[in-house]
């Protein structure tokens, strides 16, 4: 199976049924694809990667395991937005003028949206 973003859940639920699930990186099946990315190209360059004995595959991640990745994740994300809003904020506080305590009294910075 090509490792993909539900290929863990898939992977788990072809494991409960007494498979062995074999994951491989996206990047090593592309170099099998001999022509354009088609459902058929991509499951015979996985057959084909598949057979190779120095093919590494990646194991598939419990549903714990992904869930605190994903939390780390979204923490990760959340962190890069406010970072992003408050560079954006001191920029335009820049443009009135200045930015902190001293340009926020400032009541010709920020226009009344409303008629």
């Amino acid at each position: 199976m090509e490792a993909c973003g539900g290929a863990y859940s898939w992977g788990r639920e072809i494991g409960r049924l007494g498979h062995e699930v074999r994951r491989m990186p996206p990047a090593y099946v592309k170099h099998f694809v001999k022509r354009q990315k088609t459902d058929a190209a991509d499951a015979e360059a996985i057959c084909e990667a598949a057979m190779r004995p120095a093919m590494r595959f990646v194991p598939v991640k419990s549903e714990d395991v992904q869930g605190a990745a994903m939390v780390f994740r979204v923490r990760e994300l959340l962190i890069r937005q406010r970072t992003q809003a408050i560079n954006a904020l001191r920029g335009y506080l820049t443009e009135c003028g200045g930015w902190g305590r001293h340009a926020c009294g400032r009541s010709n910075c920020f226009p009344s949206l409303t008629p």
